[in-house]
């Protein structure tokens, strides 16, 4: 397989702090301020239709356009690589990844992927992402394991991610995160985009994306919370950032300042302590509710267990039932009464 083509264009409007035009785009495209800067340099950024310098800096009335020219074709060649697939027909899959898998070719991670094991395995995936990211509709970070929707056809591809985009797929997040929310619940909405001074990172910044989730407090622990966490967005690195943001960084995440020093029993360098570990999804052509679990993967029982301390649950049970992570939710309207699941 190889990638198809397809170049990216959009128009923004200038932001109304002077801010510098590489920085805008760089923000608005997910793009390192670099390459942003590239862009701009290789006429690929019009500022009021005209070209400008990467330092310019737009008024508030004047609209960019942008074009991201299609990337080089990559081929990808199917690996034989373990997965494990929770649901299966001919429209999707619903994969429960493993900490550790990239989900598609990217610098620096070009085997090894998601995409390479589901080209291995043989059948249909979607094309609509390119070769490079076949069947993709959403993705997890690299470090995070659990629930996954893959498409296997164009049509369920468009139908899944519009229902993305409507904030119609419902996802459900486990966290284990250090010291202590300040209330049992809460919702941080904020902004996030692109790091400007690493672009490794992502940030709370106004030029970014809007993003909210939401966070229920399960169990309190000496040192850290068992956190239930909502999506109402998806951004790159939404938890994350949004829990680093007021302090209380995911347990491992070394990239947001939960790990360093902080090492606890069960997590291996670089493994952070969060599970996609629920998920409910519209099937995207018989319009059926379907509903999905993943269980603590065993690497994040003993990591909760070792911050749970002198707290311990009760041996050979499942950790996330047993905090109550699958209870009813009053405030979760996404689905009508008469057509929730009675087991979530």
């Amino acid at each position: 397989m190889t990638s198809r083509e397809v170049a990216r264009s959009l128009t923004l409007d200038a932001v109304g702090d002077g801010q510098r035009l590489d920085l805008i785009v760089a923000a608005a495209t997910d793009l390192s301020r670099t390459a942003a800067a590239t862009l701009i340099a290789t006429g690929n950024v019009l500022v009021d239709g005209k070209l400008q310098k990467a330092g310019y800096r737009p008024t508030a009335s004047q609209q960019i356009a942008v074009t991201i020219p299609a990337p080089r074709g990559v081929e990808i060649v199917g690996e034989l690589l373990p997965l494990s697939i929770v649901y299966e027909d001919e429209d999707m899959l619903v994969i429960d990844k493993a900490a550790g898998m990239v989900v598609h070719p990217a610098p620096g991670n070009w085997t090894g992927t998601l995409v390479h094991a589901l080209v291995g395995r043989g059948g249909d995936l979607s094309s609509e992402a390119g070769d490079e990211r076949a069947g993709i509709v959403h993705r997890l970070d690299k470090e995070t394991s659990g629930l996954l929707i893959v498409a296997k056809t164009d049509r369920a591809h468009r139908l899944l991610s519009a229902a993305l985009a409507a904030r119609r797929v419902y996802r459900r997040y486990a966290a284990l995160s250090w010291g202590h929310l300040r209330e049992d619940r809460m919702t941080i909405e904020a902004h996030i985009g692109r790091d400007p001074n690493n672009r490794h990172r992502m940030a709370l910044i106004s030029t970014g994306k809007a993003a909210r989730t939401d966070f229920d407090r399960l169990a309190r622990f000496d040192g850290g919370d068992l956190l239930r966490c909502r999506l109402h967005t998806g951004r790159t690195h939404q938890i994350r950032v949004h829990l680093a943001s007021i302090g209380h960084p995911v347990i491992g995440d070394d990239t947001y300042g939960g790990g360093g020093g902080r090492r606890v029993t069960g997590l291996q360098p670089g493994r952070h302590a969060l599970h996609a570990a629920a998920l409910r999804v519209q099937h995207p052509i018989s319009g059926e509710w379907l509903a999905f679990r993943s269980a603590l993967p065993a690497d994040l029982e003993t990591a909760l267990r070792s911050v749970a301390g002198a707290h311990q649950p009760p041996a050979d049970v499942d950790l996330l039932e047993f905090y109550g992570f699958h209870a009813y939710d009053p405030d979760d309207d996404l689905l009508a009464p008469a057509t929730r699941d009675p087991d979530a």
